[in-house]
């Protein structure tokens, strides 16, 4: 199985997914954008192993629970999910804000962990999705807690793409924002990603590995609570890295 294949199982997936329905062969093939032969190749191989089963009076296939199941076991034993959330969830119980857990990914933040705000209107990203280093919090913190030379590296060959009219585009602004974030010990986004938005976040190493968990939500809401939040983080840190 090459890359491509791969890619294209996760897509029959997430097609699956955003539609909630049975889905034809051809409907599929127009979804992970496939020739009909190599999606019926797919899908014959999910078929046998268990993943799929034909609705015959839809005329089309449908995920069986195999994949839910093996999800379910995984996450029951993901050992971020046991040390990070008990205290990502006290934190979003304290705060009502969206808490989220990072790491870096070559030049973006990965997020692993979103639990969401308690509010109605809130911050409610997605498990697996990318954020730019540079216009996120979790993104300055995980570029902040970088030895020198590597972040120099890093930055070096690093694009600052504006997002909203608030993003940093200079290396040098992105810099003294970094040392500023660096001397106080939490980092901040104004509105850098997302036009209203607002977060604050932290690294944390846990077993040599470097982490960020952030707190992010509307601006009306984040501004007159930020050094109460950032004062939480730093807490849920050194709890954090002082059970490493």
């Amino acid at each position: 199985m090459n890359v491509k294949t791969a890619g294209r199982t996760l897509d029959l997936f997430e097609a699956f997914a955003r539609e909630g329905r049975p889905l034809s062969l051809s409907q599929l093939a127009r979804a992970i954008d496939a020739p009909v032969s190599s999606c019926f190749g797919i899908v014959r191989t999910l078929e046998a192993r268990g993943y799929l089963y034909e609705v015959k009076a839809r005329a089309g296939y449908y995920p069986t629970n195999l994949l839910f199941e093996h999800a379910r076991v995984i996450a029951s034993r993901d050992p971020l999910a046991e040390r990070f959330v008990p205290l990502m969830e006290k934190l979003r119980d304290q705060t009502g804000e969206t808490v989220l857990l990072s790491k870096r990914l070559d030049r973006q933040a990965l997020y692993l962990v979103v639990l969401d705000g308690l509010h109605s209107i809130r911050y409610s990203p997605k498990v697996g999705e990318f954020r730019p280093l540079h216009a996120s919090a979790s993104g300055k913190a995980l570029l902040g807690s970088l030895a020198p030379a590597l972040r120099n590296e890093l930055l070096c060959g690093m694009k600052l793409p504006r997002v909203t009219s608030r993003t940093i585009t200079s290396r040098a602004a992105l810099e003294a924002d970094l040392e500023q974030g660096r001397a106080r010990g939490w980092y901040v986004t104004h509105g850098e990603t997302v036009a209203d938005l607002m977060a604050v976040a932290v690294p944390v190493t846990v077993n040599s590995e470097t982490y960020s968990v952030a707190l992010a939500g509307p601006m009306h809401r984040m501004e007159g609570a930020l050094k109460r939040y950032a004062k939480l983080l730093a807490g849920l840190r050194t709890t954090l890295e002082g059970h490493a």
